[in-house]
Order: structure tokens, then sequence, then C-alpha cells
């Protein structure tokens, strides 16, 4: 399978919101540890430093799989009491590119 066949199984997805960096950045490394899939920068696309300003403190993850998605928020929940929310989730919202190929 081609990377680019990769972009549509990344569709599970939960836009989360935070005013805090530092708290983003942990949210992108829980992605990392959640989600099982090849290519984890295509879930994770789009939730830069300059991205997440330029949303007003919103970042979309995307994953591979239901379970995934599920792990991630129950990570996040448990460690995470305060600083974040959750705004949105969907089973039907695939990911992009969003640069020019490698």
């Amino acid at each position: 399978m081609e990377q680019n066949d990769w972009y549509s199984r990344y569709r599970y997805s939960v836009t989360c919101h935070t005013s805090d960096l530092e708290v983003m950045f942990c949210l992108r490394g829980l992605f990392e540890w959640a989600e099982e899939g090849r290519y984890p920068n295509i879930g994770r696309g789009g939730t830069t430093k300059d991205a997440w300003e330029a949303s007003g403190g919103k970042a979309t993850f995307r994953f591979t799989d239901p379970s995934s998605r599920q792990r991630f928020l129950d990570k996040a929940r448990a460690l995470f009491a305060r600083g974040w929310t959750v705004l949105e989730q969907s089973d039907n919202d695939p990911a992009y590119r969003i640069g020019k190929p490698h």
C-alpha cells in the first residue's frame, strides 16, 4: 500500500482545545503512543505550533481505528484533569495531505 492510500485510513478524529502549548505538545505525544498505524505523521498533521495558534488553540488528531482514539482519550483524561477539552469526534474525517510529498 502506498503512503497516499493511508490518508483515508486515518479517519477517526478527535478535535481538542487547549490554551496551553505544553498540553498541546503532550497530546501530540499521547497520539504517537496511542496510534499504531504505519504513518503516524499523517494522523497528527496540522498540529504544529503555528497551526494550533492559527486555529485559536484547536488540534485535530486522526486515528486508523476508534479503539486507538479511545485509548488516546482515556489516557489524556487520566493525565490531564484540566487544561484541555474535547470539542468533537468523527468516524468519517479522513486525513489529507498538507504539504508536498517527500
